[in-house]
């Protein structure tokens, strides 16, 4: 069994570690504002993140249930529709999309 101080002492160095890779983006974020990478990051990194999402579930989707396929790329149509009609609300778009997978999957 380790000593009181040796774990004491990798709390500690945990606790900098974790302080410092939180701090370090807000300390760097201030000079970075102006970067015309980090605001084109900021409107395509949701997006880039959202389609690989999509694609990894529709995959798997296709590929183990074929019959689902199909509710699925409806799903997509709807969540896109959702998106687009409803003021790009992400949470509201997933959730009508999911929803209607779901109740297609399980009644027809």
């Amino acid at each position: 069994m380790p000593s009181t101080s040796y774990l004491v002492a990798v709390l500690a160095i945990v606790f900098g570690i974790t302080l410092a890779l939180r701090a370090v983006p807000f300390a760097v974020l201030g000079r970075l504002r102006e970067s015309a990478v980090v605001r084109r990051l900021a409107v395509w990194m949701p997006v880039g993140i959202l389609a690989v999402l999509a694609v990894t579930a529709l995959h798997g989707t296709i590929t183990t249930d074929p019959h689902g396929a199909g509710y699925a790329l409806l799903a997509v149509a709807v969540t896109i529709g959702a998106h687009l009609a409803f003021g790009r609300r992400t949470i509201l778009s997933v959730g009508a999309g999911t929803a209607v997978y779901v109740v297609l999957l399980n009644n027809l």
